[in-house]
């Protein structure tokens, strides 16, 4: 084909949630190239899984038309529904749970980057009916540390690496396919003379290139962050004139400090005195540096903790909202933002107060924010900030919980929007029993997963190829880069705000839904740049203001003091702690001899998608399961073998991949695998319930952080055998059906 043939388009690619920005290449065929902006080496933000996209959605497993459930839930059985049919049952059915048990009473699990944002519409629908119940994976990932971080600062910084002299990886390990941006970002930092510290309990890729590697042991991030600032504040390697002028409960913190000597620190990380403390020094000396955000640290029993004392630890050294620190973004000032579109001003207070788990565990729930409401409003010109939608969540254990047993009230309606629900959450038997007890599922999805497989109706949505949009990294910069449409939706596949514009013209709520469809809803954002989408996109790919630099001395912090929050007055007001501290792991047994490490991202893969996508199922066909040598050979299994690893909450199987760079006692476990080919319906979810590791994460208690109420997923006691499986067992027979 000629150049001349093709067109060319810029696009964010979500086939993760990075959304790199990317070129597609279209020609008189219909075939579609995806190829980086810039090729240069180090420069090239895209991986394997953009490079496969167009391949992804053309798969004939796509969903493409609506499709009705017939027979019992989990029957896999279909039939094919027109969308105007489809909306006007959902429409009927949903009035009627709302009717019988109360607004609260429907809930959606949502995952904004696999619908490349919604721009509001699903909060602002649901603000609308009256229900609090909204979830997500943000829950576990991002989501939590933005809200966490608003407690001690008032908004989740953002690290400029372009200018940074130290970077700090707290067990986020980004790869050339894996967060390739922040990969990139980082050798190129280091190329500048950039020192790199990584705490990894094993060698991972950016261990290797680090000045320094702390192996600590996993689950102990907190622990870790205090004999850091034993060593910054005892030292005083603190920025003094900040912490006087802008910091509250300095003195508490202090003291809380020195109850971790490097000595205790020591023990409970497995890091010896001394590197603890070059590590602490370097990060305090080499600045301006930067922390970025982990998905290690969201998920641990102390993550609350721990996020607060990363926090802590970018304010007292002066690396925050200056050059080459981390950056307080705030709203851009010209764009409508998806904060302000989702309405929660219009949700009444008796219903936020419904919301499931914020008795218990209000860190990220509507109860959790409302002390930052008014600091928000007077910094920032907006009262509700949902940063990364990590913001006035519903707790998801919790809303599972009513799902199944109806306490503390009934939940009968249930939507999955671009979420594989059953395998993206802790418990994954109680997620089976709450959607099975559901008076109507609605997933809007691109493939058959585990979740659609137990729904009412599944909706076929557009790709990030087939739509327009906007991305400002989910709330979280005031750097606004636009995605321009490439192709037209394969059959009948749908934008979301179709979804929600078609509910709320049937259930009386058209006039909060004005727009005709996602390009009127992308121009009314953009009306303050005098600009429609076409236009914006056309001109600015990437789109944002100067960044002001220390903008808290002309406004303040959006805190209730108007000062970064080291004695969070927030969590006092809530009844936990308001210094942070650390809280030991469930200790290993005789029956569970070994530490299971879960939620591992492959490069291959983004959660639990993908494994439909012929080149990247060929990279990577089966789970593997790592383990060290001396682990292997105490449990008697070799590189390759079929393995159960058992907790106390479920057991799954995985390959064994004997590998040194396992540090001994830990095991390391994929997350999110299904095998889309094999047998669909509850008794099998496509090999999910041999599979996945959402069924060996417990959700009780004493795994649950104590503020969020989010699972421990980085150190949980377990077991591990070689096995052997039934022939059947590979083409999706239920874990039951394995043969030892």
């Amino acid at each position: 084909m000629k150049a001349s043939d093709m067109t060319q388009k810029k696009v964010l690619c979500s086939s993760c949630d990075i959304y790199c920005q990317v070129l597609v290449e279209s020609g008189s065929d219909g075939a579609l190239v995806v190829k980086a902006q810039d090729p240069r080496p180090g420069r090239a933000n895209i991986c394997m899984k953009g490079v496969h996209a167009p391949e992804g959605f053309d798969q004939p497993s796509r969903i493409r038309y609506p499709l009705k459930r017939i027979g019992p839930r989990g029957s896999s059985n279909w039939e094919r529904v027109s969308w105007t049919d489809a909306l006007d049952d959902i429409a009927l059915r949903l009035r009627g749970v709302i009717s019988k048990y109360g607004p609260e009473s429907f809930a959606v699990s949502e995952s904004p980057w696999n619908i490349q944002t919604d721009n509001g519409m699903t909060r602002r629908f649901m603000n609308l009916v009256g229900s609090p119940n909204w979830l997500s994976g943000v829950a576990l990932c991002a989501g939590n540390t933005a809200a966490i971080n608003r407690m001690v600062y008032g908004w989740f910084p953002y690290p400029d690496y372009p200018k940074t002299n130290c970077v700090v990886l707290f067990g986020h390990n980004p790869w050339k396919h894996s967060w390739t941006p922040v990969y990139n970002a980082i050798r190129q930092a280091q190329a500048r003379g950039a020192k790199l510290i990584v705490l990894d309990p094993r060698k991972s890729e950016n261990a290797e290139l680090a000045d320094i590697w702390l192996p600590l042991r996993a689950g102990t991030d907190a622990a870790m962050c205090l004999g850091w600032l034993n060593v910054i504040i005892n030292e005083g390697l603190y920025d003094r004139a900040f912490v006087e002028k802008w910091t509250i409960g300095f003195e508490a913190l202090r003291l809380r400090v020195a109850d971790f000597s490097l000595e205790r620190v020591a023990e409970i990380t497995g890091v010896s005195p001394e590197d603890i403390a070059a590590a602490a020094r370097l990060y305090a000396t080499s600045g301006p540096a930067v922390i970025p955000w982990s998905p290690i640290t969201d998920q641990q029993r102390n993550s609350t903790s721990a996020i607060r004392l990363q926090a802590i630890l970018r304010a007292l050294t002066g690396n925050l909202d200056v050059p080459g620190g981390e950056i307080l973004h705030g709203f851009h000032p010209s764009i409508v933002s998806e904060s302000d579109l989702e309405l929660h001003e219009a949700l009444p207070e008796q219903q936020k107060a419904k919301q499931l788990g914020a008795d218990s565990y209000p860190a990220f729930t509507y109860r959790g924010a409302a002390a930052l409401a008014e600091p928000t409003k007077r910094v920032w010109g907006h009262e509700y900030a949902n940063l990364v939608a990590g913001s006035y969540m519903a707790n998801p254990s919790a809303v599972f919980r009513a799902m199944s047993d109806g306490m503390p009230y009934p939940v009968k309606a249930f939507f999955s929007l671009g979420n594989n629900t059953m395998m993206s959450f802790a418990n994954m038997q109680l997620i089976f029993r709450a959607l099975m007890n559901q008076d109507l599922i609605v997933a809007f999805e691109h493939v058959m997963t585990p979740t659609a497989q137990l729904a009412d109706y599944v909706l076929p949505g557009d790709s990030w190829l087939e739509r327009p949009a906007l991305s400002d990294s989910i709330g979280w910069t005031a750097i606004v880069r636009s995605s321009q449409q490439v192709a037209s939706p394969q059959g009948e596949c749908r934008n979301v705000y179709d979804l929600w514009k078609g509910l709320a013209d049937r259930m009386d709520l058209a006039g909060h839904f004005p727009w005709g469809n996602v390009e009127d809803l992308l121009d009314h954002r953009l009306m303050g740049l005098g600009m429609s989408f076409e236009e914006f996109s056309s001109k600015h790919p990437v789109y944002m203001e100067p960044i002001r630099y220390r903008k808290y001395e002309r406004t303040g912090f959006a805190t209730p003091s108007g000062k970064v929050e080291i004695f969070s007055s927030v969590l006092e007001s809530l009844g936990f702690d308001p210094l942070p501290y650390y809280r030991e792991a469930t200790p290993r047994s005789g029956q569970y001899p070994l530490m299971v490490f879960t939620g591992i991202r492959e490069p291959e893969y983004f959660q639990t998608g993908h494994r439909h996508v012929p080149s990247l199922r060929a990279r990577n066909p089966e789970p593997h399961v790592f383990l060290n040598p001396a682990d292997a050979l105490e449990s008697g299994v070799d590189d390759g073998d079929w393995v159960q690893v058992k907790t106390q909450q479920g057991r799954s199987i995985g390959k064994a991949s004997v590998r040194a760079d396992m540090p001994k006692g830990l095991v390391r476990f994929p997350h999110g695998w299904w095998k889309p080919e094999t047998r669909q319906g509850a008794a099998h979810l496509s090999s999910a319930w041999m599979h996945a590791d959402a069924q060996i994460c417990p959700d009780d208690p004493e795994y649950l952080d104590r503020e969020q109420g989010i699972p421990h997923l980085r150190g949980i006691p377990c077991s591990i055998k070689r096995i052997e499986l039934k022939s059947e067992a590979v083409s999706g027979a239920p874990l039951f059906e394995l043969a030892e």
